[in-house]
């Protein structure tokens, strides 16, 4: 079976990896590769940078979060160049809790599992490599085994700084096991894993009654004090906390703040020092990156607390909002539901936008500037264009309210509501319509929402459905139109003849009586109205349009109905309004003829042939295009 032999290959792939040696042979090693030395922070940061990274604008996007979090490339940018890049250079940034806080749903503990998993692969590289003393819990930096007053020789000599001092274990073990000889001590190769417990570790809250602080920093092993004698001898002690098995990796606090006050003083020691205290042993060294998340609502009640100043100072708080781009907010919904349960349903186009437009806009602040309103407020941020706006503007629009996106609707309640959907329809297919029906009757048993917010929301509903009825106008008249393609070229090429002509002052013929005529003005301005082309701007329009003729002309190439998309867009339009009556009684006739039958077969093949509909979805979309268009 194809399974059993990628379990066999996977095996024989990691046994090919697995390395060990002396400590004189690991020094050998290190001599080639000095990153095989870095820190915890070093190697995140490296393993983010080894996915790649592009540079837009001022603004540099990282490859490593691309399949996992959408929309939010800003907050990632500042997260990574904030935190991860300087925490990397050794600089104090690195002796502070990375704090995410955001509302549910917003992707906090999505990019906390993504560098888990990142780290777990990483260190399957040849740049990601680990290596530690062989035997110890902890997985030790090999490198503490060099002795204090050698230290600065050691940088000197391999240009590698060394931090942390060795563990009460290994330093009896160094004595009783290797007499003293640092070159003998065995060194193993190691590879993060969270089930294993190597290099990544995670800590829930519980009863604080029940938890006990032997979960982050270990317990004495009771069973083994009569053979050693003594709760100080470090044999007799189990190096099996969280904090002892994420050494040399990363360690997760799930909502940390919610911690009692004796685990969070275990963390300023750790922070500040890289040190934490655990049994009756001098202070045990620990190279990890500490990584917390929680929501808003939390952290101010941690903040406003006195009794918790010492700890404010040791934290950066890296604010995660929800996405606030519509196309990327249906990205999340599609990777949902691919991993749900519902990835056959068929989800009519547009369904999905409509729910994003509806969740974005209740995530967005209205703006003061002039002009603005939310849904051009949406596009914008949407990477549109939109007429009489720029770039700059985008920029002070993000820079009007700071806090955006901590509130509104989450993912979640989203693909609650589309579950919902299905199950009430009882068909393996649901629309645009479906979906808004379901967000408007949820918003009832949405416990959070206040009245206020209902009210405001219910308008967001009805922007999305008017978002819709235009997408669907167009796609019918899309469907239509190609229908008609002889019709838009012989369209397309008629207003060209008369374009050409009133730019060169020229008459026409009449192609039946071979008379002279001026240049159809109405025709022409019939078309250009259908995109907005102003009185004042027609010539421009239409010199353009000659110029780009010529362009094409001059490359050799035939300048086609597609060739501008405005004024392809145009032709559609124009084409489209003109064909209104046959699009009303072909979708909303009980009887229709055999020609218009045609059509409808024609479109609905269209439809699913290249819109991505299906036969149950496609003929709902041109009922509901006809009872729109016969309102």
């Amino acid at each position: 079976m194809d399974i059993l032999r990628k379990v066999e290959h996977f095996r024989e792939e990691e046994n090919r990896l697995k390395w060990e040696g002396t400590f004189e042979e690991y020094l050998s090693l290190l001599r080639d590769r000095k990153e095989v030395a870095q820190t915890a922070h070093s190697r995140v940061y490296e393993m983010i940078k080894s996915h790649g990274e592009t540079k837009e604008n001022s603004h540099t996007r990282f490859h490593f979060f691309d399949d996992e979090i959408y929309g939010l490339e800003d907050t990632v940018e500042r997260l990574v160049n904030e935190y991860f890049h300087p925490a990397a250079k050794r600089l104090d940034v690195r002796k502070r809790i990375l704090l995410l806080m955001g509302p549910v749903s917003g992707g906090k503990s999505t990019i906390v599992t993504l560098l888990k998993r990142g780290l777990e692969q990483y260190s399957k590289t040849e740049n990601g490599a680990v290596y530690a003393i062989k035997g110890c819990p902890m997985h030790e930096d090999p490198l503490h085994l060099i002795p204090e007053y050698l230290r600065e020789d050691f940088f000197h000599e391999f240009g590698i700084r060394i931090e942390g001092s060795l563990s009460p274990l290994n330093t009896m073990r160094l004595e009783k096991e290797y007499g003293g000889r640092i070159e003998d001590v065995l060194i193993e190769r190691i590879f993060f894993s969270e089930d294993k417990r190597v290099g990544i570790g995670t800590f829930t809250p519980s009863d604080p009654k029940s938890q006990d602080i032997a979960d982050l920093t270990g317990s004495i092993d009771f069973s083994t004090i009569a053979e050693y004698g003594s709760e100080s001898d470090p044999r007799a002690y189990r190096f099996d906390g969280e904090l002892n098995k994420a050494n040399r990796g990363m360690m997760e606090f799930q909502e940390m703040l919610k911690l009692d006050e004796k685990f969070l003083w275990h963390l300023l020691s750790l922070t500040q020092e890289g040190n934490f205290k655990a049994g009756r042993f001098a202070l045990i060294s620990a190279d990890e990156l500490i990584v917390a998340h929680t929501n808003e609502t939390e952290y101010r009640a941690f903040i406003s607390n006195k009794k918790n100043e010492a700890l404010h100072s040791r934290i950066i708080v890296m604010p995660i909002p929800y996405n606030l781009k519509v196309s990327q907010e249906e990205k999340i919904y599609e990777k949902m539901i691919r991993e749900s349960d519902m990835s056959h349903v068929h989800i009519a186009p547009h369904a999905l936008r409509v729910a994003a437009i509806f969740s974005v806009l209740t995530r967005l602040k209205i703006s003061k500037k002039q002009g603005i309103d939310i849904v051009k407020k949406m596009r914008l941020y949407d990477g549109e264009n939109v007429e009489g706006f720029n770039s700059a503007d985008l920029e002070e629009l993000k820079k009007e309210f700071p806090n955006e996106g901590m509130d509104g609707i989450d993912p979640r309640y989203v693909i609650n509501r589309i579950s919902s959907a299905i199950i009430r329809k009882e068909v393996d297919a649901i629309n645009a319509l479906d979906v808004l029906r379901a967000l408007k009757e949820g918003l009832d048993q949405h416990a959070s929402i206040s009245k206020e917010d209902k009210e405001e929301y219910l308008n967001y509903i009805s922007i999305a459905r008017k978002e819709f009825d235009e997408i669907a106008k167009k796609e019918v008249q899309k469907a239509f139109v190609y229908s008609y393609e002889e019709s838009a070229k012989t369209m397309m090429d008629n207003y060209l003849d008369n374009v050409e002509a009133f730019c060169n002052k020229h008459k026409m013929k009449d192609p039946l009586t071979g008379e002279e005529m001026s240049p159809d003005e109405k025709l022409m301005r019939s078309i250009e109205e259908q995109i907005g082309i102003s009185e004042n701007a027609k010539r421009a329009f239409r010199e353009e349009i000659l110029i780009r003729i010529s362009a094409y002309a001059r490359k050799g190439k035939r300048f086609e109905y597609k060739s501008h998309e405005r004024l392809r867009e145009a032709i559609q339009k124009k084409l489209f309004a003109d064909l209104k009556d046959v699009v009303k009684i072909t979708t909303s006739s009980a009887m229709p003829d055999e020609s218009h039958l045609k059509k409808v077969n024609e479109v609905v093949a269209r439809l699913i042939d290249e819109y991505g509909y299906n036969s149950i979805s496609a003929n709902e979309l041109l009922r509901y295009v006809g009872s729109l268009l016969n309102r």
